[in-house]
């Protein structure tokens, strides 16, 4: 079978190649790969910045924004043939650690957990993969295409989740606006998540070309290229971007939760006042913190929410479909992109 492979560590030594079938010791439900979401850490592994190798090979599958449907699956397991699925990215150590021992593999203490096509276990980036039950998610098959969304929106499905837990510490805490920076697929899915929820949704991203306004307005969102005077009980920062991020921690109201989504470079080095930083949020009651990967639960939530949207705006978030042969233009960075997927099925 073909699938998409690379050297961690090493610039430009993606291929497309022909590898062997994935073993069963993946998982006993065999999934045939529809298509394939590429985000920033796809593009850091094949820069040759981040990535791990499974033990014993110096080559990773990458991927692991997946969309596939199943082939074969044990009786009893709770999918069937046909089913539309998606493989969830991160396993537990095998310590394990006290939080991968109650299932929450996504708040990792110890480090040791592994992740598809990127940390130390192969992804979905091939024609077919293996996946554990326990780790695979049934999505509704209007869904379509359109479910290579679910992925990063289970990690706004994530965020928004702890964002609430915090928020509950105050008996009469009700947000009512918040912001979002960043109109990236992540950003955008967290403005879709946060409307259902009834708030007041503003969108801030740089860029005022190209498809990303008319996606946020489109849900009912106001659109900024600047933040202006704009106070949120709640940011969801989905850039990474430190003068944003810098700038954000500072914006909240009072009682205010700002969490941390988007992963900087850590390339630039900006002037902060933290006694002045400190001196507000503790005033004010704030709270900054970050959010990273997801849970089951997670991704439930997140198919969930892209089960209740509509699925022409989902569709609108995909705006370029790569055919596999092609695969080279699915890494190449464009102005109208959001977000961009590897077709396997054409």
């Amino acid at each position: 079978m073909r699938a998409l492979t690379v050297c961690p560590g090493q610039a430009g030594s993606i291929d497309l190649e022909t590898v062997p079938p994935p073993p069963l010791s993946d998982g006993a439900v065999l999934v045939g790969t529809l298509a394939l979401g590429i985000c920033g850490t796809d593009r850091d592994i094949v820069a040759g910045k981040y990535g791990w190798a499974p033990p014993g090979g110096d080559r990773l599958i990458l991927g692991h924004e997946s969309l596939g449907r199943v082939e074969e699956a044990p009786a009893g397991c709770g999918f069937a043939r046909g089913d539309l699925v998606v493989g969830i990215v991160r396993r537990p150590d095998p310590v394990p650690c006290a939080a991968c021992a109650a299932g929450e593999w996504d708040m990792c203490r110890n480090g040791r957990y592994t992740e598809r096509g990127i940390k130390a276990r192969n992804g979905y980036g091939s024609e077919l993969f293996r996946v554990e039950p326990d780790f695979l998610v049934k999505l509704e098959p209007a869904l379509g295409h359109v479910g290579v969304l679910l992925e990063p929106a289970s990690v706004v499905a994530k965020a928004w989740e702890h964002t609430l837990r915090i928020g509950a510490r105050g008996a009469d805490w009700k947000p009512r606006l918040a912001l979002i920076t960043g109109a990236g697929p992540v950003g955008l899915l967290a403005a879709l998540i946060v409307k259902q929820a009834g708030m007041d949704v503003h969108v801030f991203d740089r860029n005022d070309s190209g498809p990303k306004p008319a996606l946020a307005r489109a849900l009912g969102a106001a659109f900024h290229t600047t933040l202006g005077e704009i106070e949120p009980d709640v940011v969801l920062e989905c850039t990474g971007a430190n003068a944003v991020v810098l700038e954000v921690m500072d914006r909240a109201a009072p009682d205010g939760i700002v969490c941390l989504a988007g992963v900087s470079s850590g390339s630039r080095t900006l002037q902060f006042d933290v006694g002045e930083f400190s001196r507000a949020t503790v005033l004010q009651n704030n709270v900054v913190f970050g959010s990273v990967n997801a849970n089951r639960r997670h991704y439930r939530a997140a198919a969930d929410a892209l089960a209740k949207a509509d699925k022409d705006w989902l569709a609108r978030l995909i705006t370029r479909r790569v055919p596999l042969a092609q695969w080279r233009e699915a890494f190449e960075s464009r102005p109208d992109d959001v977000k961009v997927a590897i077709d396997f099925t054409s």
